[in-house]
């Protein structure tokens, strides 16, 4: 029975045309559906919202939150009546505006009670403002600044958001401010807005940039045969392949998805230049017909072995508990799944289609025999570096060893890092106006408390609230004040909290509605909303820890339940998330991979590909210590692009090393033919994709920038285990078996 690749091969050789119009017509099918991936954001990026704590996160978002909108009033005028009347225009007209839910500020405050006048005063404005301000969500002031919150509808598309933001930035421009007063737009939904603008218009000049300086240095490395610009070609196509199966199945462009480009980008260029590379080697001994048929069919399987491996590397990612984590691996598989098949299909098509001949040898200057390209001299001292790894084997792997092992306890020493914040530019103006507003006003993040009861309006349940935000008031120096249901009712009654029942739905009807389903929904759930100081997110994180012990002691009312959430508590689990699933997810790739080796060769040689990877992984931990680099959300995939990456080099090290021992070579002729050969053309795919996403840590945004540098780290480590390592494993285990057929032989011998 004819196997896949040989009728693959067969195909092309038989129906070049109709074999290139299939491709034609696929490319113009994943074109069509590419046109409709759509960028994705929200919760239901980082957290699984099927979970407890996801669903708990979405649903106090649905509920209580949503991507307020803060204009910040600053200038020594604030309490002024003119000033109050410029709010009192502003708001009304940001009301009337499309998918606003509410507007509150100190002139809600004003209108509620004082009749709807405005004091004379600019100290009856603030006795007001001092007395009620614990009433009106959003009416928070200092001396020289107030703020407005705008309320946009919960579960906007980022397109419906923008739009929205836009139009009340529009409303804010329509409006002369007092003199002396200024205005910016400014929050978290501000903030999300531009850094995911700024961001996707970067990355996208930062990646276009990546894709020329890559064809750049395959013009440099690669001009040893023809068509050197073919590989760039076919990883483009197997770009847009990818994003055609993103379009078809749905799923949506997020910041880590953007980020698994690069690294199919760096994987497929490898595959093209693998296929071209033996193409170009077998036409040069052979006709066309031969060589595609022995590319497709022996290079064929062993890449395909290769890309299999790799891809088991990113399917770990399957187990990481954020879906970004996951939709990276996803989008990893079908990325260097995408690439394989063109660079199988594209290249001995090509070839046949267009007459494919090999370069003529250079002639040397001094007219004797043929000049040396770059790429052939580079061969030859692959060649010799390789013979003296297979002579000194043990040395070598010793001393990378050591190195490998000095990073297993600094991997936990690294910082982990995954506050949006610390994503963007410092000098980002969104960014600037956050920091200000933080400094004015503490934390522009709160800390959500869910209170669930059967009725939470029982004067106990209240009493709990009060009693709660008092005791982690007074215990923790970083909380600056809480607001919840308990604490507008306590305001309005003139600083104490009513006992009675009768009195509390009084007061209740007196809440003003927006106030009332800020914070509570219906009977039996309320939210308490601590303020803090401003923090780094890694004591955000420690503060609530703490908070949560202090709660599991704490006596609750019969019928009560409390649980912590809100985005500071997200991002706070997404450490710990980082921390636990980084080591689960290298040791389930480093697991398949063997497996999967294992089920090919049938031997306990298919460890071989793995000991150079799982030195890498080590190397990455020290260089990152050393570089002060940190774990994100990008960077928390190292391991499996590490294993991705390089898997991929070392097992077509290995299959080239096995093809070259059945043609009856030595291990050490055989380790140097494989390294010369599939070094070279890794070496060429390595040095383009360091060359080429270089261009990244050139990027104003952090998180880019280290994820940039932590792929060139990467790669660069791959080819030097690849070159370096993978010979000397080769040489040891080829001396064990050796040992062992030795000792087979001499029992055999005895028992004669």
């Amino acid at each position: 029975m004819q196997s896949p690749f040989a009728f693959l091969a067969n195909s092309i050789i038989r129906h070049p045309k109709t074999v290139a119009a299939v491709v034609f017509g696929v490319i113009l099918v994943m074109i069509f559906f590419a046109s409709g991936v759509q960028m994705k954001t929200g919760t239901e990026t980082y957290v699984d919202i099927t979970t407890p704590t996801g669903s708990l996160i979405k649903h106090y978002e649905d509920t209580y939150s949503s991507d307020s909108i803060i204009l910040m009033f600053e200038g020594d005028a604030v309490y002024m009546p003119e000033t109050l009347d410029y709010l009192r225009d502003l708001s009304n007209d940001i009301e009337n505006e499309y998918q606003i839910v509410s507007v509150s500020s100190i002139i809600d405050l004003v209108d509620l009670y004082n009749g709807g006048i405005i004091p004379g005063s600019e100290a009856e404005i603030k006795s007001i403002v001092d007395q009620y301000k614990d009433v009106i969500p959003g009416a928070s002031t200092t001396g020289t600044m107030t703020l407005m919150q705008v309320v946009v509808q919960p579960g906007l598309s980022d397109s419906a958001a923008s739009a929205a933001l836009s139009n009340i930035r529009s409303v804010v421009e329509t409006h002369t401010p007092p003199p002396g007063i200024s205005v910016t737009v400014t929050g978290t939904a501000a903030f999300s807005d531009e850094m995911q603008t700024s961001m996707g218009t970067s990355t996208g000049m930062l990646i276009g940039l990546a894709m020329l300086l890559m064809v750049v240095a395959m013009g440099l490395l690669f001009g040893h045969v023809r068509y050197r610009f073919l590989p760039v070609f076919i990883v483009l196509m197997g770009v847009v392949v990818s994003f055609g199966m993103m379009g078809a199945s749905g799923t949506g462009l997020t910041m880590m998805v953007m980020a698994a480009f690069p690294v199919m980008i760096g994987i497929g260029i490898d595959y093209a230049i693998q296929f071209q590379t033996r193409f170009d080697e077998e036409v040069k001994k052979t006709s066309i017909d031969e060589a595609v048929y022995t590319t497709v069919t022996q290079s064929g399987s062993a890449v395909a072995i290769a890309m299999v491996a790799t891809s088991l590397g990113f399917i770990a990612l399957s187990t990481a508990p954020f879906p970004m984590v996951v939709d990276f691996g996803v989008i990893c598989v079908v990325g260097v799944l995408s690439c394989y098949l063109c660079a199988l299909v594209i290249v001995p098509t090509f070839a046949k289609l267009v007459n494919y001949r090999p370069l003529d040898p250079k002639p040397a200057k001094n007219g004797k025999g043929n000049k040396l390209s770059m790429m052939e001299r580079y061969d030859i001292v692959l060649a010799k570096v390789a013979a003296w790894i297979a002579d000194h084997p043990v040395g070598v792997l010793l001393l990378v060893g050591c190195v490998a092992m000095i990073g297993i306890p600094l991997d936990d020493k690294i910082v982990i890092n995954t506050e949006e914040e610390a994503m963007v530019p410092p000098t980002m103006p969104a960014k600037v106006s956050m920091d200000k507003l933080g400094s004015a006003m503490g934390s522009t993040s709160t800390i959500p408390l869910v209170v669930r009861s059967d009725d939470i309006f029982e004067p106990a349940t209240l009493q709990w609230m009060v009693d709660i935000t008092d005791y982690e008031e007074l215990k923790h120096s970083e909380i600056t004040g809480a607001t919840s249901i308990a604490s507008v009712l306590t305001s309005l009654n003139g600083g104490t909290l009513p006992q009675d029942r009768e009195q509390i739905d009084a007061l209740l009807e007196q809440v003003p509605e927006n106030t009332l389903t800020r914070y509570t929904d219906g009977q039996m759930e309320a939210v308490i909303e601590f303020s803090t100081v401003s923090l780094d997110l890694n004591s955000m994180k420690a503060l609530l820890d703490n908070m949560r012990t202090d709660l599991e002691w704490y006596e609750k009312e019969p019928g009560t339940t409390a649980v912590f959430t809100g985005s500071m508590a997200l991002f706070g689990d997404m450490i710990d998330g980082i921390t636990e699933s980084k080591s689960t997810m290298n040791m389930l790739g480093f697991g398949l991979i063997f497996v999967f080796l294992l089920l090919i060769y049938r031997k306990a040689t298919a460890i071989t590909p793995i000991i150079p990877i799982i030195m890498i992984v080590g190397w990455n931990a020290v260089i990152m210590y050393v570089l002060g680099l940190e774990y994100n959300l990008l960077t928390a995939t190292l391991g499996a692009m590490t294993i991705g990456v390089a898997s991929e080099y070392t097992i077509l090290i290995m299959e080239r090393y096995d093809e070259e021992r059945e043609r009856g070579l030595s291990c050490h002729d055989a380790i140097q033919v494989s390294i010369q050969k599939i070094g070279t053309a890794i070496s060429i795919s390595g040095l383009t994709t360091v060359f080429g996403f270089s261009a990244l840590t050139l990027s104003e945004f952090p998180i880019m920038a280290n994820f940039g540098l932590v792929t060139v780290i990467t790669v660069a480590f791959s080819l030097v285990g690849a070159i370096l390592v993978m010979p000397a494993v080769l040489a040891i285990t080829s001396r064990i078996q050796d040992w062992f057929a030795a000792r087979e032989s001499v029992k055999r011998s005895k028992t004669v």
